[in-house]
Order: structure tokens, then sequence, then C-alpha cells
């Protein structure tokens, strides 16, 4: 069970990724609705993701598997950083996308 933990923390991770690329490939035709659902979608892919991480690593900290802490936190660290920062940065790169075209539309 922990194991998926991982897993999970994996796909959501990507799915955090994939979202805003959809939003922009159908930016031409999506209503800024879908483009708003598809946002939150993508933030929330990312919150679950980096939660499931924090449950693996209070798993690993209740069976006292101290190996595995020391030998995984760092990546843990530092993959949990990057997809923060690219999940962020896709968000922006799409919110700025369609902001700069509703102001063309005016």
């Amino acid at each position: 069970m922990p194991g998926l933990l991982n897993l999970g923390s994996f796909v959501l991770g990507l799915v955090a990724w994939i979202l805003p690329v959809v939003n922009l490939l159908r930016r031409n035709k999506a209503k800024s609705r879908n483009c708003i659902v598809l946002f939150m979608a993508s933030i929330s892919a990312c919150a679950i993701s980096l939660c499931m991480q924090i449950f693996y690593t209070n798993h690993l900290v209740k069976i006292e598997d101290w190996s595995a802490l020391m030998d995984t936190s760092s990546a843990v660290a530092m993959a949990s950083t990057l997809l923060l920062v690219v999940t962020i940065v896709l968000n922006a790169v799409v919110f700025v996308v369609y902001h700069g075209k509703k102001s063309k539309d005016k």
C-alpha cells in the first residue's frame, strides 16, 4: 500500500504538468471557463502529489526506516521543488496567454 503513494504521486505530478500544456494547445477552442477548470485541476494535482510524498515520508518515520529516509530525503525535496516550480511556471504561462488574448479581444 505505501508503494502506491509514490506511484500516485508520480502520476499526479505528470497530470499537473500535462493539464497546462493541454490548456495551451486548446487555447483557440477552449472558453475561459475551461481554462480556469484546467488551471485548478493542475494546481490540485500538484498539491495532492506533494501531500502523497508527505504521507510516504510519514510512513517511513512510523516504521522507523531511517536509512530509507536518509537515502531519499534530498531527492524527494528536489523532485518536490521541481514539481512545484514547473507547475507554477506552466500555469503562469497559460494565465499570461489567456490574459493577453482577452486584452486583445477588447
